[in-house]
């Protein structure tokens, strides 16, 4: 089994950078057909994590939305969703959140050392509460999915956790959504915080897949070697049936 479970980050941003304005209502930046493409990507993932700010701030399910994905997830016999996983140091979420009343999937709790009795009392009977030492950190989060026997994680933010992830190296897999729309308010959370990221100017990141999702680009990079899989060239791209008749009018 490998130290850690193939990782895709997955988050949408404006075209400035933002994953959200400020306001104290949500930015949906995303569209519907962007939604069900990253709910087939949730249902091909053994578990999905966020941070304790997204589950605050968002409340969301983190559940496998289309009937048949699943339908098929239970017919290969699995869960109908992936396992729900969040990080805490202080234990400050709602028990009654979605996060703990939605689905039926199993749920990790990571929570730190000086939280761990609390995240117990509130949550024990919801989740499976994980004391992952005095500052958790996502190597060692992954390392014991991995453990767990997650081979495929989803990662959908927030901008703490998507940091950490990106700067110390654990992600295979971005998939960043570019939704046609400007925020223009620093005060607003950008896709990152600053950090020590692998990928500059000497060494960068590789472009694997572009798409159009309605009127949002879908990038795909590849963030490690296990995710390589290069774009067709120019002249291997397929040539449409009538370009000749547009060509000539």
């Amino acid at each position: 089994m490998s130290a850690r479970p193939y990782t895709v980050l997955s988050c949408c941003i404006s075209l400035d950078g933002y994953l959200d304005d400020a306001a104290d209502r949500r930015l949906h930046l995303s569209n519907d057909a962007d939604f069900a493409r990253v709910d087939g990507v949730r249902a091909t993932c053994d578990a999905i994590l966020v941070g304790a700010g997204t589950v605050r701030s968002d409340d969301p399910r983190l559940l496998v939305r289309a009937p048949t994905l699943r339908a098929a997830r239970v017919g290969a016999g699995r869960g109908s969703s992936p396992m729900k996983v969040t990080v805490t140091r202080t234990a400050d979420l709602d028990p009654e959140s979605r996060f703990f009343t939605t689905g039926d999937a199993d749920r990790l709790v990571y929570s730190s050392s000086t939280a761990h009795t609390r995240a117990r009392q509130r949550f024990g009977d919801l989740a499976t509460i994980v004391d992952a030492g005095r500052r958790p950190t996502m190597s060692e989060v992954v390392q014991d999915l991995a453990a767990r026997g997650v081979e495929r994680l989803l990662v959908e933010g927030g901008r703490s956790v998507l940091t950490q992830f990106l700067a110390a190296g654990l992600a295979d897999e971005l998939q960043l959504a570019v939704a046609p729309v400007f925020v223009g308010d620093s005060r607003a959370p950008r896709f990152v915080d600053d950090g020590p990221f692998p990928w500059t100017g000497a060494r960068r990141a590789e472009l694997t897949g572009t798409r159009a999702v309605g009127d949002v680009a879908v990038l795909t990079y590849a963030l490690s070697e296990r995710a390589v899989h290069p774009l067709p060239q120019p002249d291997a791209l397929p040539v449409p049936a009538d370009a000749a008749d547009r060509r000539h009018g």
